[in-house]
């Protein structure tokens, strides 16, 4: 009798999907950061966080959907060009409290809802891990 993992090897469409696979790939993770980089520099109740952030926000635009594409099981370009660090270390030296990560956790949780993705359960459970990244990296 074959198994689930026997099957997978000798199927290969039948292997599990990777989220980023799931979530609709690179043009999914580009959707997501552009929806959130506007929620940030446009919407009122982000301005906090915005303030946070360099004026020129297109290197982070450029950068996230290669972070976010590693992180969900995809191509990890960001991981390798950035070996060692993480969201938190990269994060570490801004004055990070509750409400800026609130306001980070919201804008991404609303970007994920807001923008088209190929599986929203996915999508949704991604919004969910990133919103308690970023409300764990509060200090104080």
């Amino acid at each position: 009798m074959a198994t689930q993992a026997d099957n997978a090897t000798a199927d290969p469409a039948a292997a599990p999907r990777s989220p980023f696979e799931r979530i609709g790939g690179h043009e999914a993770m580009h959707r997501i950061t552009e929806r959130f980089y506007d929620l940030m520099e446009n919407a009122p109740e982000y301005a906090e966080l915005r303030a946070m952030h360099a004026p020129d926000l297109a290197p982070m635009r450029a950068s996230l959907p290669s972070f976010l594409a590693g992180w969900a099981g995809g191509p990890r370009d960001w991981f390798n060009a950035n070996p060692g660090k993480c969201m938190v270390s990269m994060h570490s030296p801004f004055a990070i409290d509750r409400n800026t990560a609130g306001q980070w956790a919201e804008a991404m949780q609303r970007a994920i809802r807001e923008s088209e993705v190929a599986d929203r359960e996915i999508a949704d459970a991604m919004a969910d891990v990133l919103a308690n990244m970023a409300r764990g990296m509060a200090k104080g």
